[in-house]
């Protein structure tokens, strides 16, 4: 099978990335290899991560393994590893295909960016278990809803970078909100954080008959109510870092009331769904980089990693790398502002060296007011990304609807970015395209803010 050949059954191409191999297409195609060679054996992946839980990802894989197969089961650990997260991947199968993976996710292989950010972010070194099919766990998810908890006397609060947000929430509805300017980044003390936190739920608490539930939302890697990695912590010294990542266990402890605290990712898809009164939302936020968060259709959150920047959207060997984990084709590049720089020389459009990514994208949106074709190619070609992208997503992730929110889905850019999603999933998944909702936050939807869906996070025992 070869990429050209894959490349060539899609209907609609990137106008400004012709090279673009969108992972649904050239994984259908190699099942469809497989199951047509006769020499399909099941091949079956278990990722634990804190608590015991347990996901699981079931596949055929071609029993003689070789370097497409090997391509195959490589781009779906890592797509896994970041939608689910886990510190310990069991594989079950062919052996050859379990040391493969083995090499490729240590401390020394091509994959250690994952390996050491997986062992960051679960606090276990991360460990490759190579045994037969039937060995794999059963799949063990989160037995306690997490969102979607309105009744009694709650304080919910969203961390941002620059601002902090707390309310005072009562039935569901928000009797108190606040928002405070701080600057996290620069302080390496763990008590500024602390302090700054728990004088927010006290002002909040003064406008409530008792406390019964504290919910928040953080930017960052929260596993367990503790902060693994977070650019909020980032002047924290390495040896308080352990101190500082207990800040909410910390506050729970002084309030005594339960507390759940997840990434905002995840709340922000809570938010959406409070508001629109659906289940079953993936968001996807095109900002800085690519956020995920997810709300099954039970209305609950699982507490997987979501970290859709790190999980791969292209499989041309030659697409971009990300700079930060070095892999290529990773969602970062394809759904962010880093997406339209990349896309900068391609359209013709240059800029200046010194500016920034918040400043080119501006530079764009306002090309794209002026009616310049140049911008909305760059638009039209994440639109292809997307629409491709999409299905795939789907594959993980059993929703019916999806809320993109972030800079670059916003002005005339982001409806031509939208159209061109929906145009091709009309064109290539029109399975899909009938039963999938995809929007764009309206003011009916930005009704229950970050802090207020936070606030519903926990539940209250009757």
């Amino acid at each position: 099978m070869h990429l050209a050949t894959v490349a060539k059954t899609s209907q609609i191409f990137a106008p400004l990335d012709p090279g673009f191999l969108p992972p649904v297409l050239w994984n259908r195609q190699y099942i469809a290899d497989v199951k047509v060679s006769g020499r399909g054996v099941p091949l079956v992946l278990g990722l634990e991560r804190e608590n015991g839980l347990v996901s699981r990802c079931e596949t055929t894989v071609d029993r003689n393994g070789g370097p497409q197969t090997l391509r195959y089961v490589e781009r779906l650990v890592k797509f896994l590893l970041w939608a689910r997260g886990g510190w310990k991947l069991y594989v079950g199968g062919p052996r050859a295909i379990g040391d493969f993976l083995k090499g490729q996710y240590s401390t020394r292989g091509k994959r250690a960016f994952d390996v050491d950010m997986m062992t960051r972010a679960y606090a276990q070194p991360f460990r490759v278990v190579v045994c037969n099919a039937g060995k794999v766990p059963a799949a063990r998810e989160p037995d306690q809803s997490a969102g979607g908890h309105l009744r009694g006397c709650r304080i919910g609060f969203d961390l941002g970078a620059s601002d902090y947000k707390v309310a005072a929430v009562i039935d569901g509805e928000a009797v108190f909100t606040e928002e405070v300017p701080w600057d996290p980044k620069s302080k390496s003390d763990p008590d500024y954080h602390f302090h700054h936190v728990a004088s927010a739920l006290h002002r909040a608490a003064a406008h409530l008959p008792r406390v019964d539930a504290i919910g928040g939302s953080s930017a960052g890697v929260i596993v367990d109510n503790e902060i693994r990695i977070a650019s909020l912590l980032r002047a924290i010294p390495r040896q308080r870092y352990a101190e500082a990542a207990k800040l909410f266990k910390r506050l729970q402890k002084l309030w005594n009331v339960p507390m759940v605290v997840m990434n905002d990712g995840d709340v922000t898809a809570l938010a959406g769904a409070l508001s629109l009164r659906r289940k079953g939302m993936l968001g996807i936020a095109m900002g800085s980089s690519e956020a995920a968060g997810f709300i099954d259709r039970q209305g609950c959150i699982r507490g997987w990693l979501n970290e859709l920047a790190f999980a791969p959207v292209d499989y041309n060997p030659k697409a971009p790398p990300d700079e930060w984990s070095k892999d290529r084709g990773v969602g970062a590049m394809y759904f962010s502002q880093q997406a339209v720089n990349k896309l900068l020389p391609a359209a013709k459009i240059g800029v200046p060296p010194e500016m920034g990514l918040p400043e080119r994208l501006k530079a764009v949106q306002d090309l794209m007011k002026k009616g310049d074709t140049r911008a909305a190619k760059i638009y039209e070609t994440i639109g292809v990304y997307l629409g491709y992208s999409l299905p795939y997503y789907l594959e993980f992730y059993d929703c019916q609807n999806v809320l993109l929110l972030g800079r670059v889905t916003t002005g005339q850019g982001g409806d031509l970015l939208l159209a061109r999603a929906r145009k091709v999933l009309q064109a290539e998944f029109p399975e899909v395209a009938r039963r999938l909702k995809l929007e764009v936050p309206d003011e009916k939807s930005r009704r229950v803010g970050q802090a207020v869906a936070a606030a519903s996070l926990p539940q209250v025992p009757h």
